[in-house]
């Protein structure tokens, strides 16, 4: 189904979250939502539940279907997964604008890595399904999209055809991302501007362990060591309790040799039309002056 934004938070309250992607209306967990609901009587219009312990469950007693939103230019396929997200972080619109904003300004400088004037090479790791990618490609960006998760890549791609950018320069890499970072460092490759949403926890190749809080500042190290310590833009988000603006900033400005107050930094969150307000996560970016 199309024709309507892609979402709106309709209330949050008692560690969940109402809202509507297109035009399913979906409730699922939000721990951080610790507030009463404010709109109780809207929780009914809910199409699709998730619980922790029970997964999901459709109120017309079917097989979730996947559906199709659209956001400004792009479109998505959305569909519940096992771990009770849908495929598309609502939160992060406004970073997605912001690159296409900063890859303007990165198209208009001269003497890009890649070498060509015209075509920024943006760096997406932990790429999921693909929003920030297509953001950046549909700003005339070259991507190399980079996720552990052969069904995130593929359904990425998915997005990518769907959004009619499928001929766009994007390398689709199915590879833990340490693990590429390095490899492209003892390759020489360069890239004009890097994006990261890590996860909290997680398994990487050969059995090693991702841990945010051990392994963040390593790997934006390595990041800068493809872009240099000016990059046309980096962008960090985390979900994860305890990693809040300054703790991002501070990273960032480390990895690239910046003073904190150089690194723009806020929360993710959304503000839903009963007047609740998530709480979702931080973000921290630079950009070339």
């Amino acid at each position: 189904m199309t024709g309507r934004s892609a979402h709106e938070l309709i209330d949050a309250g008692d560690g969940r979250r109402l809202e509507r992607f297109g035009e399913v209306v979906v409730d699922r967990p939000a721990p951080m939502a610790e507030d009463a609901p404010r709109d109780p009587s809207a929780w009914s219009t809910a199409d699709l539940r998730f619980d922790r312990y029970l997964g999901w469950t459709s109120i017309a007693d079917d097989e979730p279907q996947p559906w199709i939103v659209e956001d400004g230019d792009l479109r998505f396929e959305l569909r519940p997964t096992e771990a009770g997200q849908v495929g598309l972080f609502p939160e992060q619109a406004p970073n997605r604008a912001w690159i296409r904003g900063a890859l303007v300004d990165a198209v208009a400088t001269t003497g890009s890595a890649a070498g060509a004037e015209a075509t920024p090479a943006v760096l997406n790791l932990f790429a999921y399904t693909g929003a920030m990618t297509l953001a950046a490609a549909g700003g005339g960006a070259s991507v190399a999209h980079v996720d552990g998760s052969r069904p995130a890549v593929a359904w990425a791609r998915r997005n990518a055809e769907l959004s009619g950018l499928a001929d766009r320069p994007i390398r689709w890499l199915v590879d833990d991302v340490e693990t590429f970072v390095e490899r492209e460092i003892r390759r020489g490759r360069r890239y004009d501007a890097v994006v990261l949403d890590p996860p909290s926890y997680g398994h990487g190749s050969r059995g090693s362990t991702w841990r945010l809080e051990d392994r963040l500042d390593g790997l934006l190290d390595r990041c800068a060591e493809l872009t240099g310590d000016d990059p046309a833009f980096a962008l960090l988000t985390a979900h994860t309790p305890g990693f809040g603006p300054d703790r991002l900033a501070d990273a960032l400005a480390g990895a690239f040799g910046r003073r904190p107050s150089e690194v723009e930094a806020g929360e993710l969150g959304l503000h839903a039309r009963s007047g609740a307000r998530l709480r979702l996560g931080a973000w921290a970016r630079i950009i070339r002056e």
